[in-house]
């Protein structure tokens, strides 16, 4: 059901209180808080002596307390460069909306520290943590790149060069799909996986799907057929793996056999972009089973977003920020996505940020984690309620993010 006019004058105000509010937090800060999985930036890292297991211990035992236990480790406040994007393409939306100079120098200069802080060990741009990441697929560098950082940093690129009319953000976006079509590819005869990282094969389909819908709209803009034959059949391959009920793994390898909020929210923004951008139809069905899976598994009757499928705790303030970027993206062609949107930023707005203007990490049903992340949860916050709010108030400029970005960027 669709809200009422009233509700949404009123959420709107909401809306542009909670964005000053966590705009403000971040800015006040010099864009530096934390993230996750940066455990081995403490001073204790030293004593893993770079062995796998010991690293993993060190850094899940930052992630998974239920108190920030940071500063005890030497770990300070830093810079994300996934924030940094998510900021750019917030405040690309901002300005969209308003017209505002303020938000587009903000976006600009966030623009300007992405553009200088690449990953130094690729000639195209691409980016990755500046912190070593250790999880059961094995250990990523400090400063290696990754898809979903280097995918999503390019969509905020892609957004810029549309609204801001610069060729800078067009060809730093460009690069980066250089950088996708060059990773390794899992090939099969049913579609090709691109993999999460360059220095080996890591089949992972949100992040398959996040090069696939970057590669669709770079092969769009330079009419390059290699970019746009991979994006299909990368697109093949994660929709030729969707389970019956429309929901997808992880990855396919038995270790990666779950299914969560935030990553089916990837693989269904992506799948939106990819047809977008291509005018291919061929993978709708995809997308509308797989959106209505996410309808119906992920969230609860008041709105507050759910992590898995079948479990509701930790609620995750990711999971939250993903949940209503997605449906808002859906909004045009289902009913019921924008009245969900509104009701799952309501909640998030009541249960997880701070009068100080800052979002929590997670609720654990037991206890609230308070500690401050930079993209998970203040980036990915802001840049989906300013994607909300575009919508709700219906800026001419304001929904590029539900149209093909390459057409207005080539325009």
């Amino acid at each position: 059901m669709q809200p009422t006019l009233d509700h949404s004058t009123a959420l709107i105000g909401r809306l542009e209180k909670s964005i000053a509010g966590v705009t403000h937090w971040v800015e006040s800060r010099g864009y530096k808080a934390y993230d996750p999985g940066d455990g081995n930036l403490s001073f204790l890292h030293a004593l893993t002596f770079n062995n796998l297991l010991l690293e993993r211990c060190l850094q899940q035992s930052v992630y998974r307390a239920p108190i920030n236990l940071r500063p005890l480790y030497g770990i300070q406040p830093h810079v994300s460069t996934k924030g940094m994007g998510y900021f750019a393409w917030g405040y690309v939306k901002m300005y969209a909306l308003t017209g505002e100079a303020s938000y587009k120098e903000r976006a600009d200069a966030c623009f300007r520290w992405l553009l200088e802080n690449k990953s130094p060990g690729y000639a195209q741009f691409s980016w990755g943590n500046h912190f070593p990441f250790c999880s059961r697929s094995g250990k990523t560098p400090a400063l290696e790149p990754i898809v979903p950082w280097s995918a999503l940093i390019a969509q905020a690129f892609l957004e810029g060069a549309a609204v801001l009319d610069d060729s800078r953000y067009l060809d730093a976006a460009s690069s980066a799909a250089d950088w996708a079509l060059a990773l390794p590819r899992e090939k099969t005869a049913s579609g090709d996986c691109i993999s999460y990282v360059a220095f080996k094969q890591n089949s992972i389909h949100n992040s398959n799907l996040l090069a696939a819908a970057l590669l669709a709209q770079a092969g769009a803009i330079k009419n390059n057929t290699a970019a746009l034959e991979a994006a299909r059949r990368a697109v093949l391959y994660s929709c030729s793996r969707q389970n019956a009920d429309g929901s997808w793994y992880y990855g396919e390898a038995p270790k990666y056999h779950w299914i969560d909020n935030f990553h089916t929210g990837y693989n269904l923004d992506c799948l939106w972009r990819y047809r977008a951008s291509t005018g291919d139809h061929d993978f709708d069905e995809n997308a509308r089973r797989g959106f209505d899976y996410f309808k119906r598994n992920f969230f609860d009757p008041n709105g507050r977003p759910k992590y898995y499928h079948n479990q509701a705790l930790p609620i995750d303030i990711q999971c939250a920020g993903q949940a209503i970027d997605t449906l808002t993206l859906y909004s045009e062609q289902d009913g019921e996505a924008l009245g969900l949107a509104q009701k799952t930023a309501e909640w998030t707005m009541d249960h997880m940020q701070d009068a100080d203007g800052h979002f929590y990490y997670r609720d654990l049903g037991w206890a609230v984690n308070k500690t401050p992340m930079l993209h998970w949860g203040q980036g990915t916050m802001f840049k989906a309620l300013a994607h909300q709010l575009s919508v709700l108030r219906g800026g001419a400029r304001s929904r590029t993010d539900a149209k093909p970005t390459v057409l207005n960027a080539a325009q």
